[in-house]
């Protein structure tokens, strides 16, 4: 029994860099449920560190800080297919080539850029393939399992994922007038992903916490990608406009004995 029913279904995920991504995850699997799967990367140079890997899917490629690009690729998608069953949008990017600074420090510039590429870029997606989409697809982001833990490491990315929390609840209300097209997150805890790789001091921040999870034991990308896929599908079909949590259990587990032991 095809449970999730994406058999045959077609869905365009973006963010593909390589091989430990999120949306290769997601991706890997939806081809295994038997969907069509279209690849959207930054650019050329990706496509082509990429095309092994994807084969033999079809690979478009955008920067989406050029609206013009996004429109470019919707355009070249829809000649050959006319109608979406879902998108995911994992883009996500700061510039942390100065290192680590204190937040107040951030640049406007830097600011402006991660909010463009990790949170507009949806927003643009969204209004350019909304006509595509169909009237009961799914739009999935990818996004963090709290903006409220002021961690030094991630700096002004929390705010930006923040907004993108706000975002899919206004994109699902907007679109709510003419369809039932529903945009959720996937909201995961600390990940091995070449993009967190990037990240001052990440792996500190990691292993702390594989330690505060309830199974001593850290999120795999995978875990994420199965979540994602089952908000694409339409066993999600009542859920719209949330986030959910894929944190192993972290953010109830703050006084684990165990941590608190060690700093005794």
């Amino acid at each position: 029994m095809d449970f999730l029913a994406i058999n045959g279904k077609t869905f365009v995920v973006f963010g593909v860099a390589n091989k430990k991504s999120v949306a290769w995850f997601v991706g890997k699997t939806l081809k295994e449920c038997g969907a069509n799967v279209l690849y959207v990367v930054k650019s050329a140079e990706i496509r082509a560190s990429v095309t092994k890997l994807l084969a033999p899917a079809k690979i478009y490629v955008c920067d989406v800080e050029d609206e013009s690009a996004i429109k470019a690729v919707r355009s070249e998608i829809s000649k050959d297919y006319k109608s979406i069953d879902g998108i995911l949008h994992s883009i996500a990017f700061a510039n942390f080539k100065e290192g680590l600074k204190p937040f107040h420090e951030t640049k406007k510039e830097d600011f402006l850029q991660a909010i463009d590429i990790s949170c507009f870029s949806l927003v643009s997606i969204a209004n350019e393939f909304k006509d595509i989409l169909d009237k009961n697809a799914s739009v999935v982001t990818i996004s963090i399992s709290t903006t409220r833990m002021a961690a030094e490491s991630y700096g002004y990315m929390g705010p930006v994922k923040a907004a993108l929390d706000s975002t899919i609840c206004f994109l699902a209300k907007s679109f709510s007038s003419f369809s039932n097209v529903r945009f959720n997150a996937v909201s995961a805890g600390l990940l091995k992903t070449s993009a967190s790789a990037g990240i001052p001091g990440y792996i500190d921040y990691y292993l702390y916490a594989e330690n505060l999870t309830l199974r001593k034991k850290a999120l795999t990308t995978q875990e994420v990608a199965n979540a994602a896929i089952f908000m694409l599908s339409d066993r999600s079909s009542g859920i719209n406009a949330q986030k959910i949590i894929l944190d192993a259990g972290m953010s109830i587990n703050y006084f684990d004995k165990d941590i608190i032991k060690r700093t005794g």
